[in-house]
């Protein structure tokens, strides 16, 4: 006979549910609530905005019978546990389902940011109480969400096209784009020109353009000044007016010159990259990052989360995850690609920080050693993440940056400028 489970926890996804399970073992049943349960009204505004934007929830369609299985599940248990997603709506779905399905029972929140062992049990052994600020903050939301699209969407529909929405995200968005335009429409165009000069060494030591002798130098000054060139007619006289003289080296001055790494992803720089670098959508983006959060089949380890929660806008690193990179460092590329001090960095002002920043749950969980169990795009996105995550704790690349003056044989003096980098040390990743 099997054993009965002591406790159920409730999550939001069949896949959650799948790896959270294989960490709590057979104590606990893992069932998913497949999202949110209720939901405002789809037919009327569902806000009273004489009573204080009172909200008047409903049982969203087809989630009723998820009501009768949550009853049925509970039965005989000894403990209850919400462990939705660790933001505002994952606050809002686990209160909705103590205060609708399990009003006269103690329920329970857990919260964690990475899908691991450790840190799953951490959490459930620090149950607390419900956040309501944290719900009355995505009440907030969803009634604004519906006070706006429900008063705006109907002149959208009649003014400009059918089944368009707006909202609080949208009206902003779109403000920004028509403000972004005007800026476009009322740019004036400046012509202007600049002169480059090709070059080459008729004697000395090779170059410092890599030891070739052919290089190209840029018109900088002109007796001092800093050259304008508003037209082609400008550009024409001073080319006549260098043109056939000799080109002499009057100054080489080298310098070093550190870049230092970008700090790990948060939502916004990762959905960037992942465009800029994998032509991904923020949409797809955050599917994949969803996925390599709530866990990948990796083999005899089974399930496991292999990246932080993806929605965040903290760069903050949990000191566990910088002392266990700053030791991968080490070991893997040496002393000289690891600061004395662990690198940190600057938030944005109005950051909330609620979350880490996202970066891989185990270092030594290398893209080549899961590559086998993740889908292209998967490892793709966890490459990206992996990588900007160690080189965030690594030394800056060092270059060392020769700048040569060359003045043309003229009175008054033209003034160019060549400048050659070469690195010293690159970062590893």
């Amino acid at each position: 006979m099997a054993k009965a489970k002591k406790s159920l926890v409730i999550v939001e996804s069949p896949t959650k549910a799948k790896t959270i399970s294989k960490i709590l073992g057979t104590d606990f049943a893992v069932i998913p609530s497949m999202g949110h349960l209720i939901d405002l009204p789809q037919r009327k505004l569902g806000v009273d905005v004489e009573k204080g934007f009172e909200p008047a929830y409903v049982v969203i369609k087809g989630r009723k019978k998820m009501f009768a299985q949550f009853k049925k599940e509970s039965k005989g248990k000894d403990n209850i546990y919400v462990a939705t997603d660790p933001d505002r709506e994952g606050e809002a779905i686990g209160w909705n389902i103590k205060s609708w399905v399990f009003k006269n029972k103690d329920v329970s929140r857990v919260v964690f940011h990475e899908i691991t062992a450790s840190a799953v049990k951490n959490a459930f052994e620090h149950a607390r109480d419900f956040d309501l600020k944290m719900v009355e903050a995505q009440i907030g939301r969803r009634v604004l969400d519906r006070i706006v699209g429900y008063m705006l969407s109907p002149l959208l529909w009649k003014k400009i096209a059918p089944r368009l929405s707006a909202g609080r995200v949208q009206s902003v968005a779109l403000r920004l784009i028509v403000d972004r335009e005007k800026q476009i429409r009322n740019f004036i165009p400046q012509e202007y020109w600049e002169i480059e000069a090709e070059l080459k060494k008729i004697d000395g030591p090779p170059s410092v353009d890599d030891g070739k002798n052919q290089f190209t130098a840029k018109l900088e000054k002109i007796e001092d000044k800093k050259v304008q060139i508003p037209d082609k007619e400008g550009s024409d006289t001073i080319i006549n007016d260098i043109n056939g003289k000799q080109f002499k080296v009057t100054d080489i001055k080298q310098r070093e010159k550190k870049r230092f790494p970008d700090p790990p992803f948060i939502t916004s720089t990762l959905q960037q990259d992942a465009f800029n670098k994998l032509k991904f959508s923020a949409t797809k983006t955050m599917i994949l990052a969803q996925q390599l959060y709530e866990g990948i089949d990796i083999g005899e380890e089974g399930p496991v989360g292999l990246i932080t929660y993806m929605r965040t806008d903290s760069t903050h690193v949990a000191p566990e995850a910088v002392k266990e990179v700053r030791g991968f460092i080490g070991d893997k590329f040496g002393e000289d690609y690891l600061p004395e001090t662990p690198n940190i960095y600057k938030v944005k002002k109005f950051a909330q920080e609620a979350h880490e920043a996202i970066r891989p749950t185990f270092v030594q969980n290398t893209p080549e050693k899961v590559r086998h169990y993740l889908d292209e795009d998967q490892c793709r996105i966890y490459e990206l993440i992996y990588n900007r995550f160690v080189a965030s704790q690594m030394t800056p690349a060092r270059s060392l940056v020769t700048t040569v003056i060359i003045n043309a044989e003229k009175i008054p003096v033209q003034r160019f400028r060549f400048n050659s980098r070469v690195r010293r040390v690159y970062r590893a990743v």
